[in-house]
């Protein structure tokens, strides 16, 4: 599966918010967005003009796809498809994006970012229902378990690192964590609330792909 493995806070820069796609970095004071608070590029400190509403649906849709670190056509599809269903927008929308094995697996605080969730499960590392999962966009449903394969309980990784930063994190509701064990169970489906994206970026992104 392609994915994008350029600069991410640039990303942030151009968008002009924290994504939070660089972990704990992101929540220091070494984020680029603390250090240099404008858009890249060589007039990136003169500011910018006023968007206009296509410029500000496709800003919203840029900073969506970026948070789930998904690239154009399939963003687009889960789009597409949530719209096709006829079900309410913003929540059919957001179960599509949070019910994703690498997103849940971050969610749960095996990872600290979604790249590294995403590898955590490309690399084997993850099992669902007993049974090992390597596709990050494998769709997770409520009564799923899921948990660090035994194996993989014994590296560095998890067995230090992962514990240092998994004490003092708070899952969202929509999951049940045994922290002692690794293991994490869905309970629901998130909520818009739940999933920190902004109703009005939603709005942006269902008419940006309404046109």
């Amino acid at each position: 599966m392609a994915r994008y493995t350029g600069p991410k806070e640039k990303i942030e820069r151009r968008i002009g918010e924290r994504l939070f796609l660089k972990g704990e970095r992101s929540h220091s004071q070494k984020s680029a967005m603390v250090k240099k608070p404008y858009p890249p590029g060589l007039h990136g400190k003169k500011g910018s003009r006023k968007l206009s509403e296509f410029g500000l649906q496709l800003k919203s849709k840029q900073k969506v796809k970026n948070i789930y670190r998904l690239l154009e056509r399939q963003f687009k599809n889960y789009i597409k498809s949530s719209l096709a269903s006829k079900k309410e927008p913003y929540a059919t929308i957001l179960n599509k994006l949070e019910s994703r094995l690498d997103n849940t697996v971050f969610r749960m605080g095996f990872g600290q970012s979604r790249d590294q969730a995403r590898q955590l499960v490309s690399h084997g590392h993850i099992l669902v229902n007993g049974k090992r999962v390597n596709i990050p966009s494998y769709e997770v449903s409520v009564g799923d378990t899921i948990t660090v394969r035994e194996g993989s309980k014994k590296s560095v990784f998890f067995s230090s690192l992962v514990n240092q930063w998994l004490k003092n994190y708070e899952t969202p509701p929509w999951l049940e964590m045994n922290k002692d064990k690794l293991e994490g169970k869905v309970t629901g489906k998130p909520t818009v609330e739940e999933s920190g994206i902004r109703p009005d970026d939603l709005q942006s992104i269902i008419e940006f792909y309404s046109r």
